[in-house]
């Protein structure tokens, strides 16, 4: 949460030449609803579910640069699928950054605690193990989005070039 996926994503869709979607925001469209209420109206487990299946349908067909919510990739089932069809990237922030921007607005229900950025450090434990297996592994900041980008292309590439020659 906060690290930046959306705008990133975008980003790096344009660089490549690529279309991108979100995942937030292909389910904001389904329901009709934001992606925070739909997960306090249904709760979770449900949330989670459709994110699955949205996932699903995403990685089937054309490529393309997807932005998945953050606990998207911690479900086994959805890492599997991610993992075997796409090149995952681990987008990694630290907790203070990731506290400042998830700050600028009251959008995200598992933030609405006393203390978000206890939230946000004990999400980021639970979470760190699945991201680990993410393909490629790139950290932010508050640098520029564009070396992010630059970044990710590197990494990718290096992926690429190690599973070419294994």
């Amino acid at each position: 949460m906060g690290v930046g996926k959306s705008t990133v994503g975008r980003r790096l869709a344009r660089r490549l030449a690529l279309p991108f979607v979100d995942s937030d925001s292909e389910i904001e469209d389904a329901v009709g609803l934001p992606a925070g209420e739909v997960f306090e109206r249904y709760g979770e487990q449900d949330y989670r579910d459709g994110e699955r299946r949205l996932v699903a349908r995403l990685v089937d067909g054309q490529v393309r640069v997807i932005a998945t919510g953050g606990g998207v990739f911690v479900d086994p089932r959805t890492r599997a699928l991610l993992n075997e069809r796409t090149i995952t990237v681990w987008l990694d922030a630290p907790i203070d950054v990731l506290a400042e921007r998830t700050g600028r607005r009251d959008t995200r229900p598992l933030l609405k605690t006393p203390d978000p950025k206890e939230t946000l450090q004990r999400l980021a434990e639970i979470e760190r193990q699945a991201y680990a297996e993410a393909h490629v592994h790139v950290r932010s900041g508050d640098g520029a989005h564009k070396d992010v980008v630059d970044a990710i292309v590197r990494e990718i590439d290096a992926h690429l070039a190690r599973r070419s020659a294994a």
